[in-house]
């Protein structure tokens, strides 16, 4: 999986389409990603002894990580390549501009 817990993100698919955040986490097993902002459901939560308060509160859902695109240089989504210089370090390029990621 191309993406990683950290990167900036943008939605090509679904009702967030054009948001961008920040990866949260990653999950390569099932290929999905958490991105801040970005699919937020209600959850009705119960009062209990850990959490005293109940309510309506806000959760963050995973969404296929093949609906999001990394963000480049210049601010557009881009897909992603991996490069290896000359000393043997392999390093993730931009599709795009052709420069690191």
């Amino acid at each position: 999986m191309k993406i990683r817990k950290g990167d900036r993100v943008v939605v090509l698919k679904g009702k967030d389409r054009g948001k961008q955040g920040e990866v949260l986490s990653v999950s390569p097993k099932t290929g999905k990603v958490t991105v801040e902002g970005v699919n937020v459901h209600k959850r009705h939560q119960k009062p209990t002894r850990a959490m005293q308060q109940g309510g309506i509160i806000d959760k963050i859902l995973p969404i296929d990580a093949s609906n999001v695109a990394l963000i480049d240089s210049d601010g557009k989504a881009t897909r992603t390549g991996y490069k290896v210089s000359a000393d043997g370090s392999k390093s993730r390029v931009g599709r795009r501009s052709g420069g690191e990621l």
